[in-house]
């Protein structure tokens, strides 16, 4: 069974919505008015302020060099051809190319009716505002997606536990088993996040930045970090001291994982972790050798794990001060 989203039905009911009003005025090419709304409806409310500026600036460009062009030479193919010529690269240079196509409609009307007067072109002028102005009306509804946005917070959270977890199990017996498929989920649910967030910045007009945005860039930054990490984990094949403490360190983290900021207490842990190791004996083989050089690599990158979420915490704090 196929679904209707909301943007189908404010497409429908808008194109109604204009055809209706501009046939009850009695206006002459009552349907671009429908037109014009469906072109305009957009995904988010900037986009679609946006689209709505260029087409209506776009048409009443149009409409004035339709009537100054075809007055001056004549209601012929050769004349809409110049028009055509000159009005598209000056709606490329004023940056109103949106309003191109519904421009051109316009314009054909006028070609159409081989004249000019002033009931046209308010005729022309009602339909425009009639077709942008349901646009907007409509597009003021959009539907709240905080819910979706937690709900990938929560599973992306999940799945960061859970990584964090076999991190520390495989430090402690190499031959733990995973498959590593939450890596490959994670990577796609941040993306979809991060999109969604943008999203909903744009159904904001005088909002520019979004705590949800921020926290997936975020988790995006740690997951790379995360990335980096796993190669060198996975190559340990045997367990020296520093792994079982790293490994209950990775433990705590992984229970930690939320929004709330538990960095500063885990940035310290880990301090006093690395002058704990700096005070024991020196490596007696080569193997151990490269095993703590590559836990103490581990060690390095966590501290930048930790460190991206910090800063986030404490410039959302800032934010709230000046607010």
């Amino acid at each position: 069974m196929f679904k209707i989203g909301y943007r189908t039905l404010k497409t429908a009911v808008g194109a109604g919505i204009s055809i209706a009003i501009a046939q009850w005025f009695s206006l002459d090419f009552y349907v671009s008015a429908a037109i014009l709304t469906i072109l305009c409806i957009s995904v988010t409310r900037r986009s679609s302020l946006s689209v709505s500026w260029q087409r209506f600036v776009g048409c009443l460009l149009g409409l004035v060099l339709a009537f100054l062009v075809f007055e001056l030479i004549g209601y012929h193919p050769i004349s809409l051809t110049l028009l055509l010529l000159f009005f598209i690269p000056l709606s490329v240079k004023l940056k109103v190319k949106e309003g191109i196509v519904t421009s051109c409609v316009i314009i054909l009307h006028i070609y159409s009716l081989g004249t000019v007067s002033v009931s046209i072109f308010l005729n022309e002028l009602y339909i425009i505002i009639i077709g942008i102005g349901i646009a907007l009306l409509m597009n003021l509804y959009m539907p709240s997606v905080d819910n979706d946005l937690y709900k990938y917070q929560k599973k992306i959270e999940e799945n960061f536990k859970l990584i964090l977890s076999e991190f520390s199990n495989y430090l402690r017996d190499s031959n733990n088993l995973w498959d590593g498929k939450e890596l490959t989920e994670t990577y796609e649910l941040i993306q979809d996040a991060k999109d969604i967030a943008i999203k909903n910045i744009e159904n904001h007009l005088l909002r520019y930045e979004d705590q949800y945005y921020h926290y997936f860039k975020m988790r995006e930054k740690q997951f790379e970090i995360i990335e980096r990490v796993m190669p060198f984990i996975s190559s340990l094949d045997e367990t020296v001291v520093q792994s079982i403490k790293i490994s209950s360190f990775l433990e705590q983290l992984s229970q930690a994982v939320g929004p709330l900021n538990t960095a500063s207490y885990f940035l310290d842990q880990l301090a006093q972790m690395k002058e704990e190791f700096q005070q024991m004996e020196l490596p007696k083989t080569r193997q151990e050798f490269e095993i703590r050089s590559s836990l103490y690599y581990v060690m390095h990158e966590l501290e930048k794990y930790l460190l991206i979420k910090d800063s986030l915490i404490k410039k959302s704090m800032i934010n709230q001060i000046k607010e």
